[in-house]
């Protein structure tokens, strides 16, 4: 069996390299339409124009559901393993709760461009990675309190570096980003997509086209620490059949297992 089939460890693989294949595949094409240049472009700059836009929309959209299943095995598991700790089950439920809501960022910025929704695509990223960022720091504390009888003190160690270099990715995206949108260098900067090296603004562009990308694989290195986790659970479905055929109605169902109960009953 080779280390990907074991229990559900395929999840967070897929999550990663769908996720990253996104944006290499709408990059690629971006580059080879001239839509963009090749030195390091926004993510966002890549799903753009048609027909890179369909694409990166179609998968980042897979990407979703893909993180909004990881989160929930990650979820089922923990709790699986604490029970009886009111701390961390508490934990737990929020950091589902924040991973989803950066599930939800993610869908909008697939669905709503940059250069068209700029407000609402802003709203998703700032769910997708702020969001994102405190579910990672929730799953970190969460790593900190099972150890050393339930996780090793090396993933707590390796998520908690993931977490500070997401973190230094934000700030500097988010310093370069008001730099460069402060009007020192221009108006309608947004809609750019082409940059000439030798005008004004162009270093901290640069600076946060950077820092998004870091940001970006920051967040995919953290859902690849999952995989030695998942390998040791899986979970399985449980039907509850509510009739004996697929045509039989609820009540005359109910009935019959009154009188199941009644003549046990006798």
């Amino acid at each position: 069996m080779w280390w990907f089939q074991q229990g559900l460890s395929f999840l967070p693989v897929a999550l990663v390299v769908w996720s990253a294949a996104s944006f290499v595949f709408s990059y690629i094409t971006a580059i080879v339409l001239h839509h963009v240049d090749p030195l390091v472009p926004y993510i966002s700059d890549t799903g753009t124009i048609p027909p890179e836009r369909c694409l990166f929309g179609i998968m980042l959209n897979v990407s979703t559901f893909l993180g909004m299943a990881t989160m929930y095995v990650r979820y089922k598991q923990v709790s699986a393993l604490s029970p009886e700790k009111p701390k961390i089950l508490r934990l737990n439920k929020l950091g589902l709760t924040l991973g989803w809501m950066s599930c939800f960022g993610l869908c909008i910025i697939a669905n709503f461009q940059k250069c068209i929704l700029y407000y609402i695509h802003v709203l998703g990223a700032c769910l997708t990675f702020g969001v994102g960022s405190i579910y990672m720091l929730v799953q970190t504390i969460l790593s900190y309190l099972m150890q050393p009888e339930l996780h090793g003190k090396d993933i707590f160690w390796t998520r908690l570096a993931v977490l500070l270099w997401s973190c230094s990715s934000i700030l500097s995206m988010f310093v370069s980003s008001v730099v460069l949108y402060s009007g020192l260098y221009g108006q309608n900067l947004v809609q750019k997509l082409h940059w000439d090296p030798q005008e004004r603004g162009y270093t901290p562009h640069i600076i946060s086209t950077i820092s998004e990308w870091s940001l970006a694989f920051s967040f995919l290195s953290f859902f690849l620490t999952y995989i030695r986790d998942f390998q040791k659970i899986s979970l399985r479905a449980v039907v509850s059949l509510q009739g004996q055929t697929l045509h039989e109605s609820p009540r005359s169902f109910r009935a019959e297992e009154q009188a199941l109960l009644i003549a046990g009953s006798i």
